[in-house]
């Protein structure tokens, strides 16, 4: 079973990448899970093309241990397995201890072993990479990292945040950083900053992914490119992108 993690500031495009990869390992034959790390809980929209889902976490509020494992894993876009691990009440609580019960909850009833997914991943709030947003990369999750950025400098900073908390689980045996994947915002000197990003942290780029109108025309069908435009140009750099993670796990 792989199990990745994916990170990288908020709005950089993670949910949209995430679920385009989801469809097309599934396509490809995989039994993949996509467990959104959220609060916000809308990383499998395009996945169910649209349809919100119940979160672990108003589940758990609303049925207590009674919460059935179903409840929690819904199917979506070519058989991919939902989960939304949702967040507190908007005011109240810890949005990355809700990151944490959620995934010990999962982890309760047993979900791995009732699905038996090949592929799990993870797609987490990335501007903060402390306490529960850290969850995914400790051991018995996430083996890899891979970090999505542009050449903004925003992006860039949280970017090498994200690494050096990546580097410090990492020498404890945790998740690896397995690459960037540069998400273009066509910037000036986009790629030249994002190369040299990954050579401060010793790592590479696995992928670059175009900014392009079809990604705003497939989120407003509520589907993924993949689905949308599976013939596209768009479409195919998902595809490589997701052979260069496989390759990389």
């Amino acid at each position: 079973m792989k199990q990745i993690a994916f990170y990288g500031k908020g709005g950089i495009g993670k949910s949209t990448t995430v679920s385009n990869i989801a469809v097309i390992l599934a396509q490809q034959g995989w039994k993949v899970m996509q467990i959104g790390c959220d609060p916000k809980a809308d990383s499998t929209a395009l996945l169910r093309h649209g349809e919100a889902m119940d979160t672990v976490l108003d589940l758990v509020r609303t049925k207590g241990n009674d919460v059935l494992l179903e409840d929690m894993v819904r199917e979506g876009c070519a058989g991919v397995l939902c989960v939304e691990a949702g967040g507190p009440v908007p005011g109240l609580g810890c949005a990355g201890r809700g990151i944490i019960s959620a995934l010990e909850k999962l982890k309760e009833k047993g979900a791995l072993e009732v699905y038996r997914p090949d592929v799990i991943l993870y797609d987490v709030l990335g501007d903060v990479v402390c306490g529960g947003f850290s969850m995914p990369m400790r051991g018995g999750y996430a083996d890899k990292v891979f970090i999505l950025t542009s050449g903004e400098n925003m992006s860039i900073h949280a970017a090498a945040n994200i690494a050096v908390a990546v580097e410090n689980f990492q020498k404890r045996g945790y998740a690896q950083l397995g690459g960037l994947i540069l998400n273009r915002r066509n910037v000036k000197n986009e790629e030249e900053k994002v190369q040299e990003l990954a050579g401060d942290i010793h790592s590479r780029i696995v992928g670059c992914l175009d900014r392009s109108d079809l990604v705003t025309e497939a989120e407003e069908m509520r589907m993924t490119v993949t689905e949308a435009f599976p013939d596209s140009r768009m479409a195919a750099q998902y595809r490589k992108l997701a052979e260069e993670i496989l390759a990389s796990c």
